[in-house]
């Protein structure tokens, strides 16, 4: 489901407010399947993840300069990129809520943050079914409190079925850069 393979749909969606050229930070990267789809659109991606096996099933990227990896445990210890902010940040299927502020400071002004992981109710149907792992009701929506909210989602999915908490937010831009344009995806493409 989130090993290898197609890059999240919820991503794949929101793909149109990602800035060319831009950084993003991938955390949890796991394999890679998101870094590999980031760097195709042209931005430079960082992934971090605490294994060193998932990594290097996209070291590929980091030998050609199209990505960056960072072996790191940031559960266990420091966050490894202090002062770094990203154009994107990019966050499917974790969840370890003492890393909020450091996701936050991570967002450029302008940046997006695309995020989606289980939620309440999964436990019904899979793992995972820690509550430590799963979103509360409007959690994500609260999290992002300080951000401007362009889309949420709460709900369920079958194949796999799974319970879900999706958002995309943007960091407000500097002071005087004017209203910014988020464009909407139209459901049914219209």
């Amino acid at each position: 489901m989130h090993g290898s393979g197609a890059p999240s749909l919820w991503l794949q969606r929101w793909a149109h407010l990602l800035p060319a050229g831009g950084t993003a930070l991938d955390l949890a990267c796991g394999s890679g399947r998101h870094l590999r789809w980031l760097a195709g659109l042209g931005l430079h991606p960082t992934g971090i993840d605490r294994d060193p096996a998932a990594l290097a099933a996209s070291s590929d990227l980091a030998q050609a300069g199209a990505a960056t990896l960072v072996q790191a445990d940031v559960e266990q210890g420091p966050w490894p990129l202090p002062g770094q902010q990203f154009a994107a940040v990019v966050v499917t299927h974790y969840l370890w809520r003492p890393l909020w502020p450091q996701i936050l400071a991570s967002l450029a002004p302008g940046g997006v943050l695309i995020y989606e992981t289980f939620a309440d109710g999964n436990q019904t149907v899979g793992k995972p079914s820690r509550p430590d792992f799963l979103l509360q009701p409007g959690e994500l929506l609260s999290r992002c409190a300080s951000l401007r909210i362009v889309a949420y989602e709460d709900g369920f999915l079958d194949a796999p079925p799974r319970f879900l908490q999706r958002v995309v937010a943007v960091r407000p831009a500097e002071a005087g850069a004017g209203p910014a344009r988020h464009h909407l995806q139209p459901a049914g493409g219209g």
